[in-house]
């Protein structure tokens, strides 16, 4: 298995810039300090009680007979349930530490592993806060401060695993596009992008830190994540039951009216023609705002109800940000070749990939429609992203998406994209997310010199993970100057970014412009055994036939029951999408 120092020379670098963060923890830090003095006395004093109760109250012969009993049950449920894992040493010695968790039963053992990864996350994130304050090169400082905001992420993701382990809330432990399996795959994500940003920065005490930290952390959220993944299995392998309980009920379900919880009347109207709006952007200032990110801002966070922007016709040369706090947000455009939002942006020019996107949404249940994202840094500046998502639970609906190097960066959680057009050269779909593409035309653009198109790079870096690219019923094409020079130029599905890499086609159109191998290698024969890659039912001169790779991860799907596991109902979950009434197909059919 690929370590992830091993792995830190596979791809590209990533950075941010956060102001004032410091300060913040600087004020936290003092007060835990006085907390503490204040709390040592108090904390001793009630050890020696405790000491002196436990001398006095118990009994002897129930500690020998009772005690060894309880330990060793505890022990065999600890060694089940760290045998799923990855690490299972780690496993063990992780939960062992864990205060009194030799009389903890299985259903607490399944928590204190989130628990325990949460714990490291809290403890890492004050140490990477202080790091950027030591570096001096300006790259490094970027990825440091990212990797910051990964960590700070995790832990919410973390955070709401754990509460959802505690309520034993079953469908989102169970389902595999559920809530539980989401967060802690982005979690994985959000460290290894963290490696990703470090990646081409020069060796220093700081990164060489970080990058321990890391792997600590992976280990242990990989652990958690495989716990969940093999939930079933162990409840039954540890005769686990719960009679009396409510345990499938959660809001991210449809409930007595048939409804989400989350889902409001204006997610219900979106397909109408003229949506609601709660405020307008134009460039020449008839609108509430000249800029979107002046109406991204000025949009109230935290909000549980949908919030729509109406952007009006024109091109808007700025770099948005919908960060965390934005939620519910929704962007509709005069058209996706009405209204565009562009940047240029690029590694070559000095910035992370990271950071290089031209719009950037995070916030959750964000909503784009009829809007073009672009990056114009051109095939000679590299990796230069048009759009960036790690919302969970997101739309994009009749949107263009255009760059050359790393257009669209699906980074993390769910996401659905319809009637789209994508364009690009390397690995212009790439990320970590669970993502279906339904109805898109993806055409492959003219590249730079020397360079080879790839239509996607997908980066599972644990076989837990409930990620990977799906596109069912799209178009895959190239554009004009590409097919005139399509010998010099080949044009591949997609390569191995990481060593779990997923990607499945199905149902779709291939021109010619797709070379008859198919896939392309990423380095060599790295990740060929543990990829997934897959093809069904697709058609044109570019689809699979005997020239197809013989990679043992690949194959050509003839089991519908199997294709039908990266279908939108299965794969990303249709409920958060039926009740918006954006169309759709739950299944295979288009």
């Amino acid at each position: 298995m690929q370590s992830l120092s091993e792995e830190m020379h596979s791809f590209k670098g990533y950075g941010k810039v956060d102001a004032l963060h410091q300060e913040k923890l600087d004020a936290r830090r003092k007060t835990r300090r006085r907390i503490i003095i204040l709390s040592i006395t108090s904390l001793v004093l009630v050890a020696i009680i405790v000491v002196v109760a436990v001398a006095v109250v118990r009994s002897k012969s129930s500690s020998k007979d009772e005690e060894p009993s309880q330990m060793q049950t505890s022990s065999k449920a600890m060694t089940a349930i760290c045998n799923v894992t990855l690490y299972p040493d780690r496993c063990i010695s992780s939960l062992s530490s864990y205060p009194g968790a030799s009389k903890l039963g299985p259903k607490d053992l399944f928590d204190i592993a989130v628990v325990v990864a949460l714990g490291e996350a809290q403890k890492a994130l004050p140490l990477v806060s202080n790091l950027p304050q030591q570096i001096t090169d300006p790259m490094q400082k970027q990825a440091i401060n990212d990797c910051e905001e990964l960590i700070e992420e995790t832990i919410e993701q973390l955070s709401s695993s754990n509460d959802d382990l505690k309520n034993f809330k079953l469908k989102s432990l169970m389902e595999p596009s559920g809530d539980v399996r989401t967060w802690l795959s982005a979690a994985l994500t959000n460290l290894d992008t963290c490696v990703n940003g470090l990646a081409d920065t020069a060796s220093s005490e700081a990164k060489a830190q970080i990058q321990s930290i890391v792997e600590n952390l992976t280990e242990l959220t990989s652990n958690s994540l495989a716990i969940v993944n093999n939930f079933a299995k162990l409840l039954s392998k540890l005769k686990i039951s719960f009679p009396g309980r409510r345990l499938l009920t959660d809001d991210f379900y449809p409930g007595e009216d048939g409804f989400p919880g989350w889902v409001s009347a204006t997610d219900r109207r979106l397909l109408q023609a003229n949506i609601e709006h709660n405020v307008t952007v134009a460039k020449d200032g008839l609108g509430n705002y000249r800029t979107i990110q002046e109406a991204v801002d000025a949009a109230p966070s935290k909000s549980k109800i949908r919030y729509i922007i109406m952007v009006k016709e024109g091109i808007y040369e700025e770099n948005v940000q919908v960060n965390k706090s934005k939620t519910m947000l929704m962007i509709v455009g005069a058209g996706m070749d009405k209204t565009i939002v562009t940047g240029d942006k690029s590694v070559v020019g000095g910035t992370p990939t990271f950071r290089t996107a031209t719009f950037v949404a995070v916030g959750m249940g964000f909503i784009a429609k009829d809007i073009q994202f672009r990056n114009t840094a051109g095939p000679s500046n590299h990796q230069a992203v048009a759009l960036r998502v790690g919302s969970d639970k997101s739309l994009f609906l009749s949107c263009n998406i255009s760059a050359y190097q790393d257009t669209l960066y699906t980074h993390s959680l769910r996401q659905f994209y319809r009637e789209c057009y994508i364009s690009g050269t390397v690995d212009f779909i790439f990320g970590n997310a669970a993502v279906v593409f339904q109805n898109c035309i993806i055409s492959a653009r003219l590249p730079g010199e020397s360079q080879k198109n790839t239509i996607t790079a997908q980066g599972r870096t644990d076989p837990n993970q409930n990620t990977g690219i799906s596109i069912q019923n799209c178009s895959f094409t190239g554009e004009a100057d590409l097919i005139a020079a399509n010998s010099t130029f080949p044009t591949y599905l997609g390569r191995p970014w990481k060593l779990y890499s997923r990607t499945v086609i199905m149902i779709s159109q291939m021109d010619g412009i797709i070379n008859p191998a198919g896939w392309l290698e990423w380095n060599g024969d790295f990740a060929l055994d543990t990829l997934y890659y897959a093809e069904y039912q697709n058609s044109g001169a570019g689809a699979a036939g005997d020239g197809r790779v013989k990679w043992p991860g690949f194959k050509v799907i003839t089991d519908e029951n199997e294709a039908l596991k990266f279908t939108v109902g299965q794969f990303i979950g249709s409920s958060w999408l039926q009740e918006t009434e954006v169309t759709f197909s739950e299944g295979l059919t288009a």
